[in-house]
């Protein structure tokens, strides 16, 4: 266990007790998983969610890791035989790594620097009697003189004066208190200033934003930062961190020099120069941009969890026939048709568009599968050649009265990576790798989390900047996401692929296949307990992992559930209380409401574990992702040339970034809700009001198609705001605003457009055959959102320079 004051430093970070992190850290200790802990473990820590744990269980790795750093430092120091009692202590005071390094610094074993040089050639005297600045009554160049020395290399007494200064640079970059000092500095005060590099100066290049470009480095935005740092890697851009460098220079001399007028103080002048240009300013500089990139990874790694946990838990189509489409042009648009149970049956190649353009063979080929095995769902893939499918597609089924099949864009990011992939080759190893692909892209459509997990983590989430972030950081936060997601839905134990059981709780990728080699060779599980039948799975990994994993219709009506088996007997006690089997509460309301929770706790199963039991009777194995639906787009509205201001329109959320979110409204160019239009109230983040896979209501605001780019506003089509009297004794407005209650959350992974209104019903307020009025459509919910109003304009001229880099973040 780490020392008190890291466990009331992580509580004071965390927003927990020292109590319960204590006891989350001592469960992590013994091989306890975050979804164990958070979902198993509720009444110990005292309800902390799997957020808290997480950075818990991060912050308790950083201390250990400091711990180990501190005493490996007090132990070369000591060896150097230079430990006083002093820094001794300060060093075992420490509870910052960038100090501890700071305070190490001076007894590392360094590189060869002028200033060793210059202690070799002796100088170190001189720089001592500098650095007393006591008068010996003689000038520095006479007590340099005693110096000079031809066998030395010391030429004259400049050259003696110039190593002691060396030595003293040296000495004061080496300063703890000095160089945190200048850090501060640079972090609070310093402005990040780019510009363009001679090679790209007066080009049109995706970082022309930045060619003459400021911003304080302390509030700089995490997608800002790591644009500027891309354009910089790239060679487009120039970068410094510019800060007042006089006055940490008039600093460093009023803390080394006690005589201004002394005659040692020109000396000490062009030490504190050297020193910092030669030294400090670099260092510090690199170290204060690197502080505010790891905040940036950070930022955009989190983006990226919350995107991919949008689209893990994603509304699933179900257990229904699927056809998935994987467009092509030039090559065709390969068909595969699954069943319920995602098994696949048959496929086809079809060519509906140019060059082959043969639309009779396609049409045939596609309602033969249609036809042939009762699908209910089209899933098609949103690459290149989509639109032009999805218009055939679309086409066929109204012209042969099939509007009850419902067609869905489906985001096929990494479809190809996994079609080409050892699982997709195992599985099918006679199929071409774009049949893989269309079957991948169905399998999405019917249970997102099942088929995305086939993935590597960096293939799954959605967000900025995915090159640019510490790729570690972002795969091991990625993988974190995906294990709780999992273990959020459970698992079948009797149908799970070895990809998605290798994230649940406790399983590692052996013991997965092991369990998919056991129950090909023995048939289903019919209960828990035989899965300890399976090599690898102890006692540790038992606990762990049961109680997300699921069987149904075995012996035990339990085992469906996601009540631990450890808890099996307080479920025996409440049925024999009622007179019943256990197997009679399930799914009965009148039985377990009669229960009195309080009567069955005990030291091992509190109140919130009792809670979650009779929520887990009342629904058992309860699914928690939303209910599939399909957002209504406009009919015959298919390329943002058919777009117009003022139009309004159902639209899946397909990305979402710190500076707005994009929007499917079945155009094949995904629009762009900026910030400023996703609310009528202000909104720091994004992800407060909305979230990948969300269905929203939007209204097109401006249209580029020369550069095929769409603005889009929820906040027009929001009532203003109610004005609220002040709340005089709080000083501020009460209440938290309510989001419209007209987004809904859909599915994350796909963009189903099977509804459609009437072209000519598609702006607000219109109704019939009648197409609007520019006045009317340009009405906005007030003066503020009229097109071409100052706030529009600059939202909208922001919008579009942003927009620009919309490439970088995988929004299609």
């Amino acid at each position: 266990m780490i020392e008190d004051r890291f466990v009331d430093q992580i509580s004071a970070r965390v927003g927990a007790k020292p109590t319960q992190v204590k006891v989350a850290i001592e469960f992590f200790d013994k091989g306890a998983t975050i979804p164990f802990v958070a979902r198993y473990r509720k009444d110990a820590t005292g309800n902390l969610d799997e957020v808290k744990l997480e950075k818990i269980e991060s912050l308790n790795t950083q201390a250990i890791a400091f711990t180990n750093r501190r005493n490996a430092v007090l132990e070369n120091i000591g060896k150097q035989e230079k430990l006083t009692p002093a820094l001794k202590k300060q060093i075992e005071d420490c509870m910052d790594p960038v100090i501890l390094e700071d305070l190490y610094l001076p007894f590392k074993k360094a590189r060869k620097t002028k200033a060793t040089v210059a202690r070799e050639q002796g100088l170190e005297p001189l720089a001592e009697i500098i650095w007393g600045q006591a008068d010996t009554g003689k000038k520095p160049e006479e007590e340099a003189a005693a110096y000079v020395s031809e066998e030395k290399n010391v030429a004259d007494t400049e050259a003696a004066l110039q190593g002691a200064r060396n030595i003293l640079a040296e000495r004061m970059a080496q300063d703890a208190e000095l160089r945190q000092h200048a850090r501060n500095v640079f972090h609070e005060e310093g402005v990040l200033t780019t510009s363009a590099t001679k090679n790209t100066e007066g080009q049109k290049t995706k970082f022309e934003a930045y060619y003459d470009f400021k911003e304080p480095i302390k509030s700089m935005p995490s997608h800002r930062l790591l644009a500027v740092l891309r354009g910089v890697r790239k060679g487009f851009l120039r970068m410094d961190l510019a800060v007042n460098d006089e006055a940490i220079r008039s600093d460093m001399l009023s803390r080394f020099c006690t005589d201004a007028d002394g005659p040692f103080a020109a000396q000490l002048e062009l030490v504190v120069e050297d020193s910092y240009k030669r030294l400090i300013q670099a260092t510090i500089e690199n170290e204060v941009i690197q502080a505010a990139r790891t905040t940036a990874d950070e930022a955009a790694t989190q983006v990226f969890r919350e995107n991919a946990e949008n689209l893990l838990l994603a509304s699933p189509a179900g257990h229904k026939p699927v056809l998935g489409v994987d467009p092509g042009i030039r090559t065709g648009s390969k068909l595969a048709v699954i069943d319920g149970q995602g098994t696949y049956h048959e496929s086809a190649t079809v060519y509906p568009t140019e060059p082959k353009k043969d639309e009779a063979g396609a049409t045939t080929a596609l309602l033969k599968l249609i036809k042939g095995h009762n699908v209910e769902f089209i899933a098609i893939g949103n690459g290149t050649g989509s639109k032009e499918i999805n218009q055939f597609i679309r086409k066929v089924l109204k012209e042969n009265e099939l509007a009850s099949i419902t067609t869905v864009l489906v985001n096929e990011a990494g479809a190809s990576i996994y079609s080409a992939s050892e699982v997709a080759r195992t599985e099918f190893p006679d199929l071409d790798l774009t049949i893989r692909g269309a079957i991948s892209i169905a399998r999405r459509l019917q249970d997102p989390l099942a088929e995305l997990v086939k993935l590597e983590p960096r293939h799954v989430g959605v967000g900025q900047y995915q090159h640019d972030v510490n790729q570690r950081q972002l795969r091991d936060g990625l993988t974190k996401t995906i294990e709780s997601c999992v273990n959020r839905v459970g698992v079948d134990l009797n149908t799970a692929s070895v990809e998605l059981l290798r994230y649940v709780s406790g399983i590692q990728q052996n013991t997965a296949q092991n369990i998919v080699a056991h129950r090909i060779e023995k048939g289903p599980f019919v209960n828990r307990t035989q899965l300890t039948d399976v090599s690898g799975v102890g006692e540790k990994t038992y606990e762990q992992c049961i109680g997300f994993l699921r069987i149904q219709d075995g012996t035990e009506p339990l085992d469906q559930t996601a009540i631990h088996p450890e808890a099996y007997g307080v479920v025996a006690a409440m049925a024999e209380g009622l007179s019943v089997e256990p197997a009679k509460l399930i799914r009965a309301k009148e039985l377990v409401d009669k229960l009195n929770l309080d009567d069955f706790a005990s030291g091992t199963v509190g109140t919130l574990a009792l809670s979650d039991i009779k929520r887990e009777l009342l629904r058992p194995g309860r699914d928690p992702r939303s209910v599939f639906k399909a957002p209504e787009f406009l009919d015959g509205v298919d390329d943002v040339k058919d777009l117009e201001v003022g139009m309004v329109s159902e639209g899946a959320v397909t990305n979402v970034t710190d500076f707005g979110a994009f929007v499917d409204i079945g155009v094949h160019q995904d629009g762009l809700v900026h910030l400023s239009e996703l609310a009528n109230r202000f909104i720091k983040d994004p992800h407060e009001v909305v979230k990948v896979g969300q269905i929203v209501r939007v209204k097109v605001i401006k249209i580029d198609t020369e550069l095929q780019r769409v603005s889009l506003s929820i906040k027009a089509l929001q009532s203003p705001p109610k004005p609220r009297e002040r709340d005089k004794s709080r000083g501020a407005e009460g209440g938290k605003p309510t989001e419209k209650s007209g987004n809904r959350p859909t599915s994350g992974g796909a963009r189903p457009q099977s509804r459609r209104k009437p072209k000519h019903a598609k702006s607000e307020g219109t109704s019939g055959k009648q197409r609007p009025r520019k006045s009317d459509r340009e009405k906005g919910s007030g003066t503020r959102n009229k097109p071409g109003g100052a706030q529009e304009n600059m939202n909208t001229l922001l919008a579009d320079q942003l927009a620009a880099l919309k490439d970088k973040f995988g929004s299609r």
